[in-house]
C-alpha cells in the first residue's frame, strides 16, 4: 500500500514538473494549446502571483464560473500555490443560485466566462452586483476569463490578472507557498443541490491530493497516459477523477471544454487517448452516435465511468465496442473527495460491472442498520458510512449539517444503501431516500433499472417510487427508448412477469425523450417524483404512453 501524500496541491505540481518537466501536461487541441510540465507550472506560478497582486489573502474565497476552460485549470492550480480556496460554481446556475453561493460561501472573487447554453453569466453577475449588492459584502472582485478587448468594463480580465503577477517576486510567492499546510482548506464544492440548499463542503490538499493519486493507482495510470476529460471541472469527477489523478502521475490531460459526443469521440482520435471519463449518460450518448464506428479509438484502454449507477449493460457495450477492457467504476461523494471505492483493472469483468468495486487503501468502510446504526453482517443492506483521511472538513458555516453527517467517531454517513460481500467487493443498491416500501416490501430501484435495462428497445430507465394511499408508494419508471423501436407499456409489463417479483412490476410506465439532471450528469430525481405525483393528481390511475 502506498503512502499518503503529505504535500499541498503546489508541490505535487512541482515535483512533477522536476520529474517530467518536458512532458505534455494539458492540451487543448482546437486552441492550440500544449504546456509541458514545467510550462504548467510555471503558469500556474504567474496565476499565483496575479492572485496575491489582487489582495487574495491565504484561505480567502475566491469562485470559477466556466466550462473547462484552459483558465479554469491554471486557476485550480494557481489558487492552490497562492492559499486561495476555490469555491467551484455550477455551469447550470441561475441568478438566485448563484447569488446564494456568493453570499453563503463569502467569497471575494468571481472569475467568469461570458456564459453558457443561453445564460449570460455576465449579465447574471451585473444584476446581482447592481441590484443586490448588500447581499454580497464581501465580493470585490469580478475577472472575466475571455479576451481583453471583450471585457466588460466594471471587470478585469484575466489578461489583468496576470500583468499584476509582474509586480510579486519570486519570494513573495515562496513565502506564501511556504506558509501552507497540506492540512489546509483549499477547494469547495457545493453539494449537487438534488434535495434541499446546496451546502459548502471543504476539502484540503490532503484531501483530494491523495484521493486523486489513489484514484490513479487503481487505474494504473502513469505519465505515460493520456486523459481526456470531458465532465466539467466544477465537480469532483472533472477536478478530483480527472486532473489532480493526472497530474498526481504526470499524465496529459486533455481536456473537452463543452461536453458533446462527437466532440469527445474526436478528441480521443486526434490526440490518441488512452483513458477516457464519463458518466453513463456521457456513454450512452457516445455509443449512440450515428457514425460511432467511423471513430479510431483503438488508443483506448482505461477510464472511469461514475457520478451515478452505471448500468450494467452500458459497461459491457463501453468494454466491447470502445475497447476499454481496463476501465473502472468509481463511488463516493463530494463530501468524501470523493472516491471511497473503485474497482480495479484486474478484477474480472462481473466484478466490474456488478459492483464499484472494493474500499480504496488508507479508507474505512461499514454498512450499518438504518434504525438501529448497528454494523450489519456480509451480504445484508444498510446505510454505508466510511472513515479515513478522505472525509471532508465539514460544510462552510453549517454545523448541524457537519455533525448529522460526520459522527463523534468520524464515520461519515452517506445516505446510500449498500452491501459488501465476503471478498469486500461492495454494491450500491440505492439512496436510503429513494428506497420504495410497498406494502411493508423494501424495493431497491437499481435492481428493477438493471433488469430493465436487459430489453433490446430500453436505451435508458430511472425507477422511482410514487406515493400510493393503499400501498404507502407504487413503482415508476421513466423510459427512454431506442430510436425507432415500438415497444409499449403492456410490452414492458410482459416482459417483467415471471422474471421480477410481481410487486416490483412497475405500476407506472412514461416513455420520456430525456430526464431532469444536474451539471455534473446526475438525474434528479426528485423532480421525477414531482412530475409522477402531479400526473396521479390529474390523471386516472395508469398513465398512457
Amino acid at each position: 500500500m502506498t503512502k499518503l501524500l503529505e504535500q499541498t496541491i503546489g508541490e505535487l505540481l512541482r515535483k512533477k514538473a522536476e520529474s517530467v518537466g518536458d512532458h505534455e501536461a494539458i492540451v487543448y487541441q482546437d486552441q492550440g494549446i500544449r504546456y509541458t510540465y514545467k510550462e504548467f507550472y510555471e503558469l500556474s506560478g504567474k496565476v499565483a502571483k496575479g492572485l496575491i497582486g489582487l489582495g487574495i489573502e491565504k484561505g480567502e474565497h475566491i469562485a470559477a464560473w466556466a466550462t473547462n476552460v484552459p483558465e479554469w485549470l491554471l486557476l485550480q492550480f494557481g489558487s492552490a500555490r497562492a492559499g486561495a480556496v476555490l469555491v467551484t460554481v455550477n455551469t447550470s446556475y441561475q441568478e438566485r443560485e448563484l447569488e446564494y453561493l456568493l453570499q453563503q460561501s463569502d467569497c471575494t472573487t468571481l472569475f467568469l466566462i461570458e456564459g453558457f447554453k443561453g445564460s449570460s453569466y455576465v449579465d447574471i453577475a451585473r444584476n446581482i452586483v447592481n441590484e443586490r449588492k448588500e447581499k454580497i459584502p464581501y465580493l470585490r472582485n469580478l475577472v472575466y476569463l475571455g479576451e481583453k478587448s471583450e471585457t466588460p468594463e466594471e471587470m478585469k480580465s484575466w489578461s489583468d490578472l496576470l500583468d499584476l503577477a509582474e509586480n510579486v517576486s519570486d519570494a513573495e510567492l515562496q513565502q506564501r507557498e511556504s506558509s501552507l499546510h497540506y492540512n489546509d482548506v483549499i477547494n469547495m464544492q457545493y453539494t449537487s443541490g438534488t434535495t434541499g440548499f446546496p451546502k459548502g463542503v471543504m476539502l484540503t490538499h490532503y484531501n483530494i491530493a491523495n484521493n486523486g493519486f489513489q484514484i490513479a493507482q487503481a487505474m494504473n495510470l502513469t505519465h505515460e497516459d493520456r486523459l481526456c476529460i470531458p465532465v466539467p471541472f466544477f465537480h469532483c469527477f472533472g477536478c478530483v477523477l480527472g486532473t489532480l489523478a493526472a497530474a498526481s502521475v504526470g499524465a496529459t490531460m486533455v481536456p473537452v471544454v463543452e461536453f458533446t459526443p462527437e466532440k469527445v469521440l474526436q478528441t480521443v482520435e486526434a490526440e490518441r487517448c488512452t483513458a477516457l471519463h464519463g458518466v453513463p449518460t456521457m456513454f450512452i450518448a457516445e455509443l449512440n452516435l450515428d457514425n460511432f464506428e467511423s471513430f479510431d479509438l483503438s488508443t483506448l484502454r482505461t477510464g472511469i465511468m461514475a457520478g451515478s449507477p452505471c448500468p450494467i449493460e452500458v459497461m459491457k457495450k463501453v468494454i466491447n465496442l470502445m475497447g476499454m477492457d481496463e476501465i473502472t467504476i468509481a463511488y463516493g461523494q463530494t463530501e468524501s473527495s470523493p472516491v471511497i471505492t473503485q474497482t480495479r483493472t484486474d478484477d474480472p469483468i462481473e466484478r466490474r460491472v456488478n459492483t464499484v468495486g472494493k474500499v480504496m487503501p488508507h479508507v474505512e468502510v461499514k454498512i450499518i442498520d438504518p434504525a438501529s446504526e448497528e454494523q450489519v453482517l456480509s451480504n445484508t443492506p444498510g446505510e454505508l458510512c466510511t472513515r479515513g483521511y478522505h472525509v471532508m472538513k465539514g460544510y462552510y458555516k453549517m454545523e448541524e449539517a457537519t455533525s448529522g453527517a460526520i459522527d463523534e467517531e468520524g464515520w461519515l454517513h452517506t445516505g446510500d444503501l449498500a452491501t459488501i460481500d465476503e471478498e469486500g467487493y461492495v454494491q450500491i443498491t440505492g439512496r436510503l431516500k429513494d428506497m420504495i416500501i410497498r406494502g411493508g416490501e423494501n424495493i431497491y430501484p437499481r435492481e428493477i433499472e438493471e433488469f430493465l435495462y436487459t430489453h433490446p428497445d430500453v436505451l435508458d430507465v430511472q425507477v422511482i417510487g410514487a406515493h400510493d394511499e393503499r400501498y404507502g408508494e407504487q413503482v415508476a419508471a421513466y423510459i427512454r427508448k431506442r430510436p425507432e423501436a415500438k415497444i409499449s407499456e403492456e410490452d414492458l409489463r410482459e416482459y417483467c412477469k415471471g422474471k421480477i417479483a410481481k410487486y416490483k412490476i412497475p405500476k407506472y410506465l412514461f416513455f420520456v425523450e430525456g430526464y431532469p439532471m444536474t451539471a455534473s450528469g446526475k438525474v434528479q430525481k426528485y423532480k421525477l417524483r414531482e412530475e409522477v405525483r402531479d400526473w396521479i393528481r390529474k390523471n386516472e390511475d395508469t398513465p398512457t404512453a
